[in-house]
Formats: C-alpha cells, sequence, structure tokens
C-alpha cells in the first residue's frame, strides 16, 4: 500500500514496493504501446479509418453519428474521444489511436487498484506486468480503433470499485456514485455489447452491497445514470425504420445461415484458440499446441477461482459488509469470464473462424486476477511451507504454470517486437505512398475495394474520395453513402486495385482493348487505372 510521508507539514502518499514495482511495469507497458503507436503498428484498416473519418466529421461539424456508419449496433464513443485531437492535429493514425492508449493506461491503474483491494499487493504487481506484455492479438485489441473494447474494461473496472468501495463505506457521496455506476453502465452498452455479460454480474454486485440504499436516491440516480448514458442509442431506435433497429440488426449479424458447426469444434476453437489469443499467450497466426495448455486450464482455473471466493465469503460470514465485498466482486469477474465464454463459443465463428473473431474474447482480461488468483495461492502457501506434501505438490505445479504463462506471454511478445512489425510497417508505407500519389496527381475519385477505400480517404484528409466496389466491380459495402454517390456523380473516375487482384484481372477484362490505351501507373503495390471513360458495369 502506500504509507504517507512527512513532507514540510503535509502528509504525502510514498508508494511501497510493490505499488513502484507495478508502476515500472506500467510505464513499460505505455511506453511500448505508445512506439507502437508513433509507427501505426499494427497496421490500419479501412474498418479503423471509419471511425477516423467520423471523428474527423465530428470535428468538423458536420455529423454526429451514434453508430459506426452502415451499421446500428457498434457505438462511436472512440470517435467522439478522438475528435478533438483531430481537429487541433489534423488527420492520422497516431492522433486517431491516442485516446486508446490513454484508456489502456486507465485500465492497467484500475486492475491494479482492483487487485490490491482483493487480493495482495505483490500479486496486482504481478497482475499489472503480464497485462504490460503483448503481442499483436493482444494491442491489436488495445490500441486500434474499431469501437468498443478499450472503453467498456476500465468502466468495468471503475463499477467494481465503486461497489467495493461502497461496501466497505469508503466512498463519501454514495448516491453520486451510484449515479457514476448508473452512467458507465448505459456508455458501455451503447459502446458495445459483448460486455453485457460483465455489466450484468457488476449490477448484480452493486445489489448486494447496497440493496437497500436502491429503493430510495440511490436507485433513482442509477436508473437516471444508465438512461443518461444510453441516450443516443434509445434515441437512435425510436427513429429506426422498421428492421433497422439495433437489436435486429445485431442479431441478423450474430446469426449465420447453414448448418451449425458441433459444440465439440466450437469449444475446441473457444478454448484452444480464443483464449489463449485473447491473453497474449500465440502469436497472430494461431496457437501451437504447446500454446494451447491454457485453453484446456482455463475452466478448471475458473471452478478453482469460483470455490476459493465462495469458502472466503463463507469464512466471513458475520463480518462486515466490507469485509466479505472481496469474494462477492471475485465471483463476479468469475461469472463474467464464464458467461463471456459461453457466449462466445455459442457462435459458429468460434468454430469456422476463431482466429479472427478471438477479439470478441479479449475482455476475459477483466477476470485475470480472479482467473490466477487461486494459483498465486497455493504458490504462496507451499512456498512458506505451511501445508502437506500434496499441498507442496500442487504449489510447485502452480507457481510453474504461472512461470509459464508469463514466459510465454514475454517470448510471444519479444518476437513480435523484434520480427512481427515489419510488415505492418511495409503496408503502412505502401498506402501512404498510394496516398500521396493520388493527392497529388489524381484521379480524386476513385473506385477500389473495401480494405483500400475507406483507408484512401482517411490517408487523404478526403482530397480523395472511394466507392467501394467487390471483385466482381458490383457495388460493395459503402459504410458512408454520400461517398458513394460523389463518386458516382464523377465524369471520369479512376480505379484503385490491388496488383493481379481479382479485381483487377475483371477491369482489365472490361476494359479490353482500351486497357493499355487508359493511362495506368502502379504505386504501392497497387495498380491505378483513369480510363476516358466510366466503367460502371452495374449500370
Amino acid at each position: 500500500m502506500s504509507h504517507p510521508e512527512q513532507h514540510r507539514g503535509r502528509q504525502r502518499p510514498r508508494l511501497d514496493r510493490p505499488a513502484l514495482v507495478a508502476l515500472l511495469f506500467g510505464l513499460a507497458g505505455v511506453v511500448y504501446r505508445l512506439v507502437l503507436t508513433l509507427f501505426t503498428v499494427p497496421v490500419s484498416n479501412s474498418d479503423e479509418a471509419t471511425f477516423g473519418l467520423a471523428a474527423l466529421h465530428i470535428a468538423r461539424g458536420r455529423e454526429h453519428p451514434v453508430f459506426l456508419y452502415g451499421q446500428h449496433y457498434m457505438g462511436m464513443l472512440e470517435s467522439y474521444l478522438a475528435a478533438p485531437l483531430v481537429a487541433v492535429a489534423g488527420p492520422s493514425w497516431p492522433v486517431l489511436r491516442l485516446p486508446m492508449l490513454a484508456l489502456y493506461a486507465v485500465f492497467l491503474y484500475l486492475i491494479h487498484r482492483l487487485t490490491r483491494r482483493l487480493c495482495t499487493p505483490w500479486f496486482a504487481a504481478f497482475v499489472v506486468g503480464l497485462l504490460a506484455l503483448g503481442p499483436e492479438r493482444v494491442v491489436r485489441d488495445q490500441l486500434t480503433v474499431v469501437g468498443g473494447r478499450p472503453e467498456v474494461k476500465p468502466a468495468v473496472l471503475l463499477m467494481l470499485l465503486i461497489t467495493v468501495g461502497l461496501a466497505a463505506g469508503t466512498v463519501h457521496r454514495r448516491r453520486l456514485a451510484v449515479g457514476l455506476f448508473g452512467l458507465l453502465v448505459g456508455l458501455a452498452v451503447w459502446s458495445d455489447w459483448l460486455i453485457l455479460p460483465y455489466l450484468a454480474v457488476a449490477g448484480l454486485a452493486l445489489v448486494w452491497a447496497v440493496r437497500r440504499e436502491l429503493l430510495g436516491w440511490s436507485g433513482l440516480l442509477l436508473v437516471a445514470g444508465v438512461v443518461v448514458g444510453v441516450a443516443p442509442m434509445i434515441v437512435d431506435n425510436l427513429r429506426a425504420g422498421p428492421g433497422d433497429d439495433s437489436l435486429t440488426v445485431f442479431r441478423e449479424v450474430s446469426t449465420k445461415a447453414g448448418p451449425q458447426p458441433p459444440w465439440s469444434d466450437r469449444i475446441r476453437g473457444g478454448l484452444l484458440e480464443g483464449v489463449p489469443l485473447a491473453h497474449g499467450l500465440c502469436p497472430v497466426d494461431g496457437c501451437g499446441r504447446w500454446q494451447q495448455w491454457f485453453g484446456v486450464l482455463y475452466p478448471v482455473l475458473l471452478v478453482a477461482g469460483a470455490a476459493l471466493a465462495v469458502l472466503a465469503y463463507r469464512r466471513a460470514a458475520g463480518a462486515p459488509r466490507g469485509e466479505r465485498v472481496g469474494p462477492v466482486v471475485q465471483l463476479a469477474l468469475i461469472a463474467g469470464a464464464a458467461l463471456t465464454l459461453l457466449s462466445y463459443v455459442r457462435s459458429p465463428l468460434a468454430a469456422t473462424s476463431p482466429l479472427d473473431n478471438a477479439r470478441y474474447l479479449s475482455v476475459l482480461q477483466l477476470s485475470l486476477p480472479a482467473v490466477l488468483w487461486p494459483l498465486w495461492v497455493a504458490a504462496l502457501t507451499a512456498w512458506r511451507g505451511t501445508s502437506s506434501v500434496l499441498g507442496r505438490f500442487t504449489g510447485a505445479l502452480s507457481a510453474a504454470v504461472l512461470a509459464a504463462l508469463t514466459v510465454t506471454t514475454l517470448v510471444v511478445t519479444v518476437l513480435f517486437a523484434a520480427t512481427g512489425t515489419a510488415a505492418s510497417r511495409t503496408e503502412e508505407r505502401q498506402a501512404r505512398e498510394l496516398a500521396a500519389a493520388l493527392r497529388a496527381d489524381g484521379p480524386h475519385e476513385v473506385y477500389g475495394d473495401y480494405w483500400t477505400c475507406n483507408r484512401l480517404i482517411f490517408n487523404t484528409d478526403e482530397s480523395v474520395i472511394c466507392g467501394v466496389l467487390d471483385g466482381d466491380l458490383s457495388p460493395g459495402q459503402n459504410r458512408y453513402r454520400p461517398y458513394w454517390r460523389q463518386v458516382g456523380r464523377a465524369e471520369r473516375p479512376g480505379y484503385v486495385v490491388a496488383v493481379d487482384s481479382p479485381m483487377d484481372r475483371r477491369l482489365r477484362r472490361l476494359l479490353a482493348d482500351r486497357a493499355d490505351a487508359a493511362p495506368v501507373r502502379e504505386v504501392g503495390g497497387y495498380r491505378v487505372y483513369h480510363p476516358d471513360t466510366p466503367v460502371r458495369p452495374w449500370r
């Protein structure tokens, strides 16, 4: 803990050794991610560019979107956070990602605070050290502006800290704290529905802590906070047409037609791929067999963590509520992880595309203290020599698991930092070369594929506008329809296609004899066509 230090007649808190170690770990994690941010690693894409363009529109007062363009369920809080910086510095990937870096720092601080309150100072430092590491899959979820996860994790941690403080009596403005809890719930619901399991268990913990107070003004402030936080979503859904409400759209994108993969495949994809990837044990291209062990162990740790919390709660029977809130919050974290994992493996994507969708399990980092706490307790008990022969064996095994978890995460992080960033930097350089060439020499209205268009528009600060086409040159996923209409009005639009891609080959067939006559140049792995007459086969 922090101890007061007398300084010129004033009390100043002094960090103890575990807190200082945690601070150093946290600073290392933030600086590491700052360097990645400055070099735009991980690589940007058009999904992130859509959030960046929304931030640009917000900064210029042109739009005030509630949901991601072309959707009705992903909130735009990240765009609003980035808008002031974009207004001052202009659109760039580091500027867009700086608020995500700040949210990561807040996440580390809050999880350290919560873990110290629930467990021990050294264990809190250990958790911060693990979370300071990060291979590509982990830092991609933490730094890229693709909606939801970077902001909802600090929100849940703050909710749980409010619950602990209310139960322990250390929060003085209790009604305002409950109102803040409700506001955080509303903002999280608007931002990302994947956090709903954690919101549910956090709400139950709050009810346990202050159930009598919720019958009065505190309950009204809680409801008011939720309504204020979720108000943008409510207003948008009231205006939405039939079938365009958030629940209907989310249900459609979450349901895949066709035969459902067997439960065994979904559980295998969720546990053996999703869980290790979400915790930084694997490179982005998948887990080797030697890296899947944590996924096998994860359900066991959930059960052990729940059993340890229940035992602690029963031992504290009759004690003040502040002494029993720790096990309650630990149970909430275990339940949140279990419900999130169950929701994930229900989806066929857990079996059919586990690598692409493991990002949906990144919120499991919230439960890391509760999941690893049984291992720490067993290892510490054996270290002190206060257990039986079986207990010492279990403690040694637990220490080995913690060491293996740390070493594996460290190795995968070092490999990514040393060798895994080159491809991202090359792709970013090519994208900038394309943007600079079109910005300088045109054409300024072009067609391209989805993963080219919005990134090109963001990189050129909207001086080049792009309409999305599919590989067969039919209209594609145009999230922001005004761009498509502007290119559609162009008398002589260009075409930006990856060299030798299906779109490139299709376009050359349509141009036929004009392919060589049409001005063509290659820039950064792309081929730019600018025919004298438009090629719009869908018309």
